[in-house]
């Protein structure tokens, strides 16, 4: 795809979805539909959104707009993460909150503190496998395509996986340094608003993508040349 058409279809794909929040109409519409099917409404948003954070983070890493193959199906991918993102937001602010009010977390009563402990608890907890899940899901599709449909062990996906950055960038930096800060300030959103405010810091999670795979093949090529 031509890079300037590319830079505009995903810019209005974008402004499409902020308009939805800032008119007024739009955003009531929008909120009355997710609130009354919330699972449907993760699948749509974590299927753009997080979609076109992976489209970006192509062109971030390749320089240009590239549709990988099984397209749709890793954006699939994306929406059953979407939906279980739903499900765990509810999980785990309500959770820290009940912790609290029991006394086994400390300040009771404090909507930030509430926050703060329900985002430290998920992005040490489910937030590493959420990892897992998404990096397994694309490389299963991968697998299929590249043997054209015949079988392979789980040890082939395994072995595909670069755990070192998995570890290193995306659990022990990554989900400690960006995303406890970041879903910290999403809980303190209105409920409605925060698996899209998610699904919009998954745009980020394609630059972050981008950015580790570069240090990966820049610190293969220093050590090869």
């Amino acid at each position: 795809m031509n890079n300037k058409k590319g830079d505009f279809l995903w810019g209005f794909v974008l402004l499409l979805w902020i308009l939805v929040l800032v008119v007024p109409a739009a955003r009531t519409v929008f909120i009355a539909v997710t609130e009354a099917h919330p699972y449907i409404g993760g699948f749509v948003k974590f299927f753009i959104l997080a979609t076109m954070g992976d489209l970006l983070g192509v062109r971030i890493l390749k320089g240009e707009w590239i549709l990988p193959k099984g397209f749709i199906a890793k954006a699939v991918v994306w929406g059953i993460l979407g939906m279980a993102i739903t499900l765990v937001f509810t999980v785990f602010t309500a959770g820290a909150g009940v912790a609290q009010s029991l006394g086994r977390l400390p300040f009771a009563g404090s909507k930030f503190a509430q926050a703060f402990f329900g985002s430290t608890i998920m992005n040490l907890t489910f937030g590493p496998m959420l990892y897992i899940y998404h990096k397994f899901g694309d490389l299963y599709i991968d697998l299929k395509i590249e043997k054209n449909g015949n079988k392979f062990t789980v040890k082939e996906m395994v072995d595909r996986i670069d755990w070192y950055t998995l570890v290193s960038f995306s659990w022990l930096k990554t989900c400690t340094l960006i995303w406890i800060p970041c879903h910290t300030i999403v809980f303190l959103l209105p409920p409605q608003y925060r698996v899209l405010a998610s699904a919009f810091l998954s745009v980020l999670l394609g630059i972050l993508v981008a950015v580790s795979k570069k240090g990966a093949q820049k610190s293969a090529v220093e050590l090869n040349a």
